[in-house]
């Protein structure tokens, strides 16, 4: 199932696709039951890549545990660069929550979710959406009841999205690629210059005034912002990746100076993107293995009051 939806938060008008993958129970289910959901979105340095690309995981989750996954087309640099995808993320949120009732979602128990990119925009649209409902206070929830000509309106509140769950996730451009690359304890494992530098200069086409920005590097974040996030949080960086320091850092951040509760675990061996080789030779079981302990911590997320 997909759906079109118009962009609202954008200067850049336009449409953007929502695609959902659901359980098998959902086609024929009661109208008043609604389902846990995952918010998705996709990697691929913000430049190439689309909704399909996390099917896989899509699967398991609608299997294992019985929620709705809805993954986000959002629109990619260089035509589109930074912020259109974080903003691009927002209008997924409302749309979501204000029509949640005739999707069968329930809009009070949802994840966010994000595999390199996406987990820079799982915490980076949040921030933006904080920050878009502070200066609407009177925006509406999840949906209008017209009732005796009457309208009803409830308040969207960011304590709907229950976690965040980011994987090998990009998270602070506030330092220049290289110093982040050497991070990495296997070089023969990262990904070649030529693609990330190419993902940079297309998404950030002003990197001395946008690399500050929470919405870009989340993990520099002013700690007033950080505290808005939800406070369950499940990090999957992968031990042979640039990425992974910084994945650190925002983890001690998010513990010791927000309260968060941080699931932290590292994948060992992997590189950056070990779920999406390529290889048919590749073997499939750690995939199938982070992908089931993921599943889990949905499983309990999504059962917790």
């Amino acid at each position: 199932m997909r759906i079109f939806i118009p962009v609202t938060v954008s200067p850049q008008r336009g449409r953007i696709k929502l695609l959902f993958y659901v359980p098998p129970t959902y086609p024929t289910r009661d109208p008043d039951r609604t389902y846990p959901a995952v918010i998705n979105f996709h990697g691929g340095g913000f430049t190439i890549g689309s909704a399909a690309d996390d099917a896989r995981f899509a699967h398991t989750v609608t299997t294992e545990n019985g929620a709705v996954f809805v993954s986000v087309d959002y629109r990619l640099a260089p035509e589109y660069p930074f912020p259109t995808a974080v903003e691009d993320g927002v209008d997924a949120i409302l749309y979501l929550v204000e029509h949640a009732g005739e999707l069968g979602i329930d809009s009070n128990n949802m994840v966010v979710n994000g595999f390199s990119a996406g987990g820079n925009l799982a915490f980076s649209v949040l921030l933006r959406l904080n920050d878009w409902l502070s200066e609407r206070p009177a925006i509406l929830d999840a949906e209008e009841n017209h009732k005796e000509g009457k309208t009803v309106t409830h308040k969207l509140s960011p304590s709907k999205i229950r976690a965040i769950m980011a994987w090998y996730p990009s998270l602070d451009f506030t330092l220049p690629r290289y110093s982040r690359k050497a991070t990495n304890p296997r070089q023969d494992k990262e990904l070649p210059n030529i693609l990330t530098n190419l993902f940079d200069a297309s998404y950030v086409q002003n990197y001395d005034r946008d690399r500050q920005s929470p919405y870009l590097s989340p993990a520099a974040a002013p700690l007033d912002l950080l505290r808005g996030l939800p406070d369950t949080i499940v990090l999957f960086p992968c031990q042979w990746d640039g990425l992974a320091a910084e994945a650190e850092r925002f983890r001690e951040r998010l513990e010791h100076d927000t309260g968060k509760k941080v699931t932290y675990r590292v994948i060992p061996e992997a590189r950056h993107g070990f779920d999406r080789a390529p290889n048919p030779f590749y073997s499939t079981s750690k995939r199938a293995r982070y992908y089931l302990q993921a599943c889990e911590e949905l499983r309990s997320i999504f059962a917790s009051p």
